[in-house]
């Protein structure tokens, strides 16, 4: 028979907010916006009482400003929300067996089994105070059976607070919310949903598996799934070291400044489309060089969680130059990014504006239906081509990933 499993799911409240308020009690109560502070800035995070104005993520913040104008913006610091995330990291990892950390605030803990010794909610709940004690920062967390209802528990429980879903709960906890709270109901399936007369989540409980599956396909065989409060997906063990890297190692050394630095353009920028490809945010930047005699040498960066072109090749260009001795030929070289954890871009939102997300993601469309190298900067344009692989499928990269050039 098999056991039970005891999922939870933990999440920081208006994590961004938080820690700003952390740094200046003067915001406590009052409405909040992080993001880019000119009109064609995105709202990154906001505070529950800018909310009740309308106000969410990702909304231009010119709308924002004109939803709540007594709003306090803030342009945001990526280094203190990722020194703050680590500290919530750091707690977690001492006091549970296993964790994944899914985003910079977000984190599924599997406790099964830790019933026999403590108790799951018991131990979920003195977690979530050391957290709080520590570190300042409200979270809340939900506890069921699996991620999917806990995640909409804790959806729920917000905010800075707590609910449990007994076993054979789940389906009745979920029948009257919104089918907008099944986590991988985004806007355009809401919307078809909406067309078809689904709104609320008891309406999918009480249709037959098969014509979600005829309407919106695998798609639809998903939500029907989450919607009756199945879902078997473990949580993923945190490994704080992935990566991904890539290396080039020339037929002929060379001390070719231009050819170099268009090369590790071309490299640090393909690299980056991966990480957005495969929802990933980097903190650690790698570059490698290797001489004609074989001395290797290799320097390193943290960076607040980024994937985005303007933060991360900058910082690979600046660890190149410095590695770089102009009088010896140049065998090798390699850029590595670690320490990576899930995300999206929205992590940026804050120091960036509509346009520069626009051209992000108007390029990676280019390059997922072109080919990767369908759009690249004009300092790259002379690198040989860079093989295309996804390195978050589980596949190993083609031999191509690592060729002479």
């Amino acid at each position: 028979m098999n056991q039970d499993r005891a999922i939870v799911h933990m999440d920081l409240d208006t994590f961004f907010v938080s820690c700003e308020r952390l740094l200046d009690r003067k915001l406590i109560g009052k409405p909040v916006l992080i993001g880019g502070t000119t009109d064609r800035g995105v709202v990154a995070s906001c505070s529950y009482e800018a909310r009740t104005f309308g106000v969410h993520s990702a909304m231009p913040m010119r709308m924002a400003r004109m939803l709540c104008p007594e709003a306090i913006i803030l342009r945001g610091n990526s280094g203190i929300y990722s020194k703050f995330s680590n500290m919530v990291t750091e707690i977690i990892k001492e006091g549970v067996p296993l964790y994944e950390k899914s985003s910079i605030d977000e984190f599924y803990i599997d406790l099964t089994g830790m019933d026999k010794f403590f108790g799951c909610h018991q131990l979920a709940t003195e977690l979530r105070a050391r957290i709080i004690k520590e570190t300042g920062l409200p979270i809340s967390f939900g506890l069921s059976l699996n991620k999917t209802v806990s995640k909409v528990a804790t959806g729920e429980a917000k905010p800075n607070n707590q609910i449990q879903i007994l076993k054979g709960a789940e389906k009745h906890f979920l029948a009257p919310l919104s089918i907008r709270k099944i986590p991988m109901v985004g806007d355009v399936t809401f919307k078809s949903l909406c067309d078809l007369g689904i709104k609320h989540i008891h309406t999918v409980q009480k249709m037959p598996m098969e014509m979600m599956y005829k309407v919106l396909g695998k798609n639809g065989l998903s939500i029907w799934k989450k919607a009756n409060g199945i879902d078997d997906s473990p949580v993923v063990p945190y490994r704080e070291r992935q990566s991904i890297s890539t290396e080039r190692t020339f037929d002929r050394d060379t001390t070719d400044v231009k050819k170099l630095e268009g090369i590790i353009m071309a490299m640090a920028e393909n690299l980056i489309y991966q990480l957005r490809r495969g929802n990933k945010l980097t903190a650690c930047i790698t570059f490698k060089i290797r001489y004609s005699d074989f001395n290797t040498y290799t320097i390193q960066k943290r960076i607040p969680y980024s994937s985005a072109d303007h933060k991360i090749i900058p910082v690979v260009m600046s660890l190149y130059k410095k590695l770089y001795q102009r009088r010896l030929l140049v065998r090798l070289i390699g850029v590595k990014f670690s320490h990576l954890v899930e995300g999206g871009y929205q992590i940026d939102l804050f120091e960036d504006d509509e346009k520069i997300i626009n051209l992000y993601q108007a390029m990676d469309k280019m390059r997922e239906r072109y080919g990767d190298r369908a759009v690249i900067k004009a300092s790259g344009m002379h690198a040989k081509s860079i093989s295309r692989w996804n390195p978050f499928n589980g596949e190993p990269p083609p031999l191509l990933a690592n060729r002479r050039i």
